[in-house]
């Protein structure tokens, strides 16, 4: 469980280094504010007190939308960003 939680940390960090790079398309950046927006805010598309289903859009919404978010940044910046998060040069 402190593995996942440790491969979780670094990959939030890594989301935050590539939406900080000016290399990264606006799209991409959207989609990943998007995705924090949701993770945060009340709002659900499908209710929580639906079971199951309430959960489930949370479980597959946010994925989604930083996986389309990292598919629409170019792969150099996401190596450039996980290099410097793996290195611990990443500017706050």
């Amino acid at each position: 469980m402190r593995a996942l939680w440790a491969r979780f940390k670094t990959e939030l960090a890594v989301w935050r280094a590539v939406g900080r790079d000016p290399r990264t398309p606006r799209l991409a950046r959207w989609l990943l504010g998007l995705a924090l927006a949701y993770a945060v805010t009340p709002f659900d598309l499908i209710p929580d007190f639906i079971p199951v289903l309430g959960q489930l859009d949370d479980v597959l919404i946010i994925p989604a939308l930083i996986w389309l978010a990292m598919r629409a940044t170019p792969p150099a910046v996401i190596a450039e960003a996980r290099a410097a998060v793996k290195n611990g040069t990443l500017a706050t």
